[in-house]
């Protein structure tokens, strides 16, 4: 191709993937049903824990001093430390400018209590659409666990439904701490066992399908640390085996494993305190092979497991990649990960979710990631161009539409049997 052909196949890619409307299939958003948790707002956007973890590279204050302040207080001390005192180039800090730009706002007058002003101006319901009419999202995922004590009580009364949030039913508790976990069930009227004797698996997939009924999930989900072993012989393996991909199975949803969290590393930082290890993905690769009826979605933590999670995928086609989840959503690396699977497994994978916890960061992730996800797709089409095959304006935008949920919806509907 020729110089302008090629910056012009770029411009058409650019617009594409600025136009296209995104399913992001992963965030620890809420309705605005749920009131306070949903979080949003510039003091939320500042004591994210990104942020929160940063600052503490420089904060001369304790941990306890720390979380013994307002929420205010800490926003304060942050937008201080990481945006006056030193210049905001991290990703998280960069996140904050690009959606006070995007909300029209002016970071260069470094004006926080005029930022805050403006915020006061919005309620919920006006500001989440704002949100995502800015975002380009039409609809997204939910983390909803029923063992979260703020959350359940919601979910347990009647509520209109906002149904741009889908929900997503997180079982960590379930999975990995059952010797807890199920004396909740048995205070919930379930007749459940320590060793999973008598009715105790039956009564734990009458538990799932209760919680699939009242809460219609996309998939069931569970965040599992680097030491995660399959098969073994734990509680924990025999609920996944006989009572979670079971229930799976029935009602056809995913299980979505998001692999290779170590909690709590420093736990004086709270949820800012978890890290990262590389995970033995023979586990995933067994899981896959045993129940070949059963779709998997997988996003694993750290780097050095992208190339083989994405060689399973090529053997597994009840397998679906998706998404760089915390530490690899960093543009540097979402650049090459999205390079590697495009080249190892073509279209059939979700290379991004946002994971977002505060509403606004929709704005600024999704901004960031159509960005590099449309250079790096650019990149391959101008490759492809001189192997001698040239896309046409109606397959770009085919992709790139697979590439921001459809691929997702495709696989959530393939028959396994």
């Amino acid at each position: 191709m020729q110089p302008a052909q090629i910056e012009d196949l770029r411009e058409r890619v650019r617009q594409n993937v600025e136009a296209v409307r995104v399913t992001d299939i992963h965030t620890h958003l809420y309705d605005p049903a749920f009131g306070g948790l949903l979080l949003w707002g510039i003091d939320d956007l500042l004591v994210y824990h990104y942020l929160i973890a940063e600052g503490f590279r420089w904060f001369d204050i304790s941990y306890d001093d720390f979380w013994a302040l307002s929420k205010e207080q800490q926003a304060d001390l942050i937008w201080n430390e990481l945006f006056i005192r030193h210049s905001p180039i991290s990703e998280a800090c960069r996140g904050v400018i690009t959606t006070l730009n995007a909300l029209s706002l002016d970071p260069k007058k470094r004006d926080l209590r005029a930022i805050r002003q403006w915020f006061a101006g919005w309620n919920v319901e006006d500001y989440t659409g704002h949100c995502l009419e800015l975002a380009g999202v039409k609809s997204l995922c939910m983390t909803n666990s029923p063992f979260d004590e703020t959350e359940r009580p919601v979910w347990e009364q009647d509520f209109r439904r906002d149904r741009r949030f889908q929900a997503g039913l997180r079982l960590d508790p379930l999975l990995l701490g059952w010797a807890e976990s199920g004396k909740t069930l048995e205070t919930w009227g379930f007749e459940t066992q320590e060793d999973l004797g008598g009715k105790t698996v039956s009564e734990i997939r009458r538990f799932l399908a209760e919680w699939t009924s009242r809460i219609d999930p996309q998939y069931l989900m569970v965040s599992l640390p680097p030491d995660f072993r399959y098969p073994d012989r734990t509680i924990g393996h025999r609920i996944l085996n006989e009572a979670i991909l079971e229930h799976c199975r029935e009602h056809d949803l995913p299980l979505a494993l998001m692999m290779g969290v170590k909690r709590a590393v420093n736990p004086r930082l709270g949820l800012a305190g978890d890290g990262a290890g590389r995970s033995d993905l023979s586990a995933l690769a067994s899981l896959c092979e045993r129940f070949p009826q059963n779709k998997f979605l997988v996003t694993v933590l750290a780097r050095e497991n992208q190339q083989e999670l994405c060689v399973l995928a090529r053997k597994f086609r009840n397998l679906h990649v998706f998404g760089c989840w915390w530490f690899t959503n960093v543009p540097s690396i979402v650049s090459e990960m999205t390079r590697m699977r495009l080249e190892l497994i073509g279209i059939s994978f979700t290379p991004q979710h946002s994971d977002a916890r505060v509403l606004d960061q929709l704005i600024y992730k999704w901004k960031h990631s159509r960005q590099v996800i449309g250079g790096v797709l650019a990149d391959k089409y101008a490759e492809l161009a001189s192997a001698g095959w040239l896309v046409t304006d109606q397959e770009v935008q085919r992709d790139i539409e697979a590439l921001f949920g459809g691929a997702f919806r495709d696989f959530k509907k393939l028959s396994l049997r």
